[in-house]
């Protein structure tokens, strides 16, 4: 693992946008090595076999098919629009022509 320099740091914090004051930098420097070597140790474990993934469970969306159901209070809601045309709300035009 290589060490990690205070201007790294301060070159992480302009390419995160952050502001970190001078005297946070030797704070950082010493939290991001260790950071950095947590994930070396990572790098050497064996995962031959263990299929590629972005979370530890799997999850998956919950969804339902689409469909038109009759509205009974369809004139009602109708009827509450500052304008209306036949069956559709009338609103004012944004774009241009």
């Amino acid at each position: 693992m290589s060490h990690i320099s205070a201007d790294d740091v301060r070159k992480v914090a302009k390419l995160a946008r952050l502001n970190l004051p001078d005297d946070k930098i030797a704070t950082y420097t010493g939290q991001l090595e260790s950071i950095l070597g947590y994930v070396s140790q990572l790098e050497q474990v064996d995962t031959t076999g263990v299929p590629e993934t972005t979370r530890a469970v799997e999850v998956t969306n919950v969804t339902r098919q689409d469909g038109v159901d009759p509205t009974p209070v369809r004139e009602e809601i109708l009827n509450q629009a500052p304008q209306r045309e036949g069956d559709f709300f009338r609103v004012p035009k944004i774009l241009a022509d």
